[in-house]
């Protein structure tokens, strides 16, 4: 079974910053499309932003400017920094790895208070 391990969610204010960081194994790393997703409650799951092996970025629109995306290849793990948070931010945000399956970490929790 394939784990992804995300880890760095807290409670910050806004207009602070939080990096989340999430452990995959080497074989599904080094290949995979990786990316970050959010679910706030009462809405559906959405992309924050995805990197390629190749490291190739993609954001969605409220991450852009704000949130960056990246990837330690030597130790398997993806990054999500993200700066001048605000309480619409708030959400179980989740690792994803995605080619030809889509695998998922159990989320970790951001909560910006205002």
């Amino acid at each position: 079974q394939v784990q992804l391990v995300e880890s760095g969610g807290g409670l910050v204010q806004a207009g602070g910053s939080l990096r989340l960081s999430c452990v995959a194994p080497r074989n599904i790393f080094g290949v995979y499309i990786m990316g970050w997703y959010r679910q706030a409650p009462g809405k559906q799951r959405e992309l924050v932003a995805t990197i390629t092996s190749g490291g190739l970025t993609n954001y969605a629109d409220s991450a852009k400017g704000r949130f960056t995306i990246s990837r330690d290849n030597a130790k398997n793990t993806l990054f999500l920094q993200m700066s001048t948070l605000q309480p619409e931010d708030t959400a179980v945000y989740y690792c994803n790895a995605r080619l030809y399956v889509t695998y998922w970490g159990q989320g970790t929790q951001v909560t910006v208070s205002s």
